[in-house]
């Protein structure tokens, strides 16, 4: 397997969740992490900040770099990109993770909710990607890497929560595009998804679901580090899930990933 010692990830969201597993998974290799996320100070109903990511980030043997980013505000987007490169260097990675969750139908969907979603899953993820890709075209195995789903029309993920469904969609969508795009330029950009739910705040949106019937996030963050250790130019373009990555990495054994060892675990949205 590879090793990411010494490149530079920015992830979005990463103060929390699998944006956060994915960044200590790679500073156990020694990377450098530019944790940019909107939570600055703590917040009550939501663990961690950007700065209590860097410290973890540091003691797992990584550098960081805290950057309070909203991925909705251009102007901040791009001063962090900059500023990331300028601060380690370069950008090798991208990793977009940050993403809002509106789980209900057409007549319970506030309009700012709608926006939310788009602004940040669908437009974040271009925003983001256009503003670091001066750098990943001067790196030497760039990749990015979205958080979402194969696109399955099967209208039973629309009809429940049409408005997230399509901003999510969003996401997978710049894969598409995006993987075509930068394909002579050398730069994978893939998605990946997880299998199963994973125990995060966003479960907190899903009706009937508790966390000892998901995995923790330690399982996507694996599955991340075998694709962006990968050849770019050989693996670009693909929707992955978690498990088959890491099946074909050679694991076997899936019990240390669960929250509770034994328990059924709950399929995620869009796989089936």
């Amino acid at each position: 397997m590879g090793n990411l010692a010494g490149k530079t990830l920015f992830i979005t969201g990463a103060s929390r969740g699998i944006g956060l597993a994915i960044a200590l998974r790679a500073a156990r290799d020694g990377a450098n992490i530019v944790i940019a996320a909107k939570s600055g100070v703590p917040n009550p109903k939501l663990p961690g900040t950007i700065h209590t990511a860097a410290a973890a980030v540091e003691a797992a043997g990584g550098k960081a770099l805290a950057l309070q980013v909203d991925i909705r505000e251009e102007v901040q987007v791009r001063e962090a990109a900059a500023q990331a490169a300028e601060y380690f260097g370069g950008i090798d990675i991208v990793v977009n993770n940050a993403s809002a969750i509106w789980l209900a139908g057409v007549m319970e969907t506030p309009m700012k909710r709608y926006d939310l979603m788009h602004q940040v899953n669908t437009r974040g993820t271009f925003l983001v990607t256009q503003s670091c890709l001066p750098y990943l075209k001067r790196a030497s195995n760039p990749h990015v890497l979205m958080l979402s789903p194969p696109v399955n029309l099967d209208p039973k993920w629309f009809a429940p929560h049409t408005a997230y469904t399509i901003a999510k969609y969003g996401m997978s969508l710049c894969v598409l595009g995006m993987s075509a795009e930068f394909a002579p330029l050398g730069i994978a950009v893939n998605a990946l998804w997880p299998g199963t739910v994973i125990a995060t705040a966003a479960i907190g949106m899903i009706e009937g679901v508790s966390p000892e019937h998901c995995r923790k996030p330690d399982i996507v963050a694996d599955a991340a580090h075998v694709i962006l250790t990968r050849p770019a130019a050989g693996y670009s373009g693909h929707f992955a899930i978690d498990e088959d990555v890491l099946r074909d990495a050679g694991v076997n054994d899936f019990g240390p990933y669960a929250v509770n060892a034994g328990m059924p675990l709950l399929p995620d949205l869009f796989l089936g």
